[in-house]
């Protein structure tokens, strides 16, 4: 076994290593562009949404919180009408994105804490790359891409978003691979 205290550099770097990666996806391959979409109508659905008075907070439609009011007839004819969506709104005011980065590293930190974690419990010292590798590679993928699938299944998010962020999160786990692969303790 290898002391977690002893993994501290393949961790921030790792953590560093997925934020730069995601950077570079977001703001230079910009992959994920096509996958968003504006109405028409913007204008009127701004006006809808902002007349609902909607606080910050996950929106579902047609809305059903009683699973057996949708035997009601009326209820199906709303889901087969449409549209059927999933909406997150978010506070009023001008995008300032120095929190939510600053959130993402910290998310970046605590699944390489993790890895970490589960690599020195798992993995003995002296191993070599590759071993080291493979098994912080899958889970880091895992721990970036399993929510991208159960929004796919689960709340109609396009199968191509899933698939990018899916791609998204094979990057991390190479970053993550090579930072614990080179600085695993030999």
């Amino acid at each position: 076994m290898v002391p977690v205290e002893q993994l501290w550099l393949p961790i921030v770097l790792s953590a560093v290593g997925v934020f730069v990666m995601s950077s570079l996806i977001h703001m230079v391959f910009k992959w994920h562009n096509s996958e968003y979409h504006g109405f028409s109508n913007e204008e009127d659905v701004r006006r809808v949404v902002r007349a609902a008075n909607a606080a910050p907070g996950q929106y579902i439609l047609p809305y059903c919180p009683d699973h057996g009011d949708l035997k009601k007839p009326e209820v199906q004819q709303k889901f087969i009408d449409g549209p059927i969506a999933f909406m997150n709104v978010m506070k009023p005011g001008a995008p300032n994105m120095g929190p939510m980065l600053g959130q993402w590293f910290v998310l970046n930190l605590v699944v390489a804490i993790l890895v970490g974690y589960l690599a020195c419990k798992t993995l003995p010292a002296g191993l070599s790359f590759l071993a080291v590798a493979r098994e912080v590679s899958i889970v880091t993928f895992l721990a970036y891409a399993g929510g991208s699938i159960s929004n796919a299944i689960w709340m109609g998010k396009p199968k191509s978003a899933a698939a990018k962020e899916c791609l998204d999160a094979f990057l991390y786990g190479l970053v993550t691979a090579i930072a614990f692969g080179m600085l695993w303790p030999r």
